[in-house]
């Protein structure tokens, strides 16, 4: 339960960050600005915006880095706990069916089904003959 709520404080922090981070002016913007690209009709004033923007863009990265951390310590915990459960782990499991090889169900002519003349995996040579 607790995992899910830090997914989703996860998800809603970084849609913030991805919002904050395309509302700020970058440092090109000021040469517009002084053209009259609207620099008083900012919501925060000229000047508030980018400090207020600053702010909370960095609160944000905060929450952000410390759900990650959160993220990471629920992952090594259920990973101790099936360890610790004895389950088989399922990497090696998907491992383990992958090294088994399928049927086939392609037929296989009938000379190769045929053991060879000689004695052994070895045919024999034509001095042998």
């Amino acid at each position: 339960m607790l995992e899910t709520v830090v997914i989703v404080v996860h998800l809603a922090m970084a849609l913030g960050l991805v919002v904050l981070i395309l509302l700020q002016h970058g440092k090109g913007a000021d040469a517009g600005a002084s053209f009259g690209a609207g620099a008083s009709a900012t919501v925060f004033g000229s000047q508030g915006s980018a400090t207020f923007l600053s702010r909370f863009t960095a609160i944000l990265a905060a929450v952000f880095f410390i759900t990650s951390l959160g993220l990471a310590y629920y992952a090594k915990e259920k990973a101790d706990m099936i360890r610790n459960a004895g389950l088989p782990d399922p990497a090696v499991v998907e491992q383990r069916q992958e090294s088994v090889p399928a049927a086939s169900d392609v037929p296989v002519p009938q000379e190769q089904q045929k053991p060879a003349a000689s004695e052994g995996d070895v045919p024999a040579t034509p001095e042998q003959k």
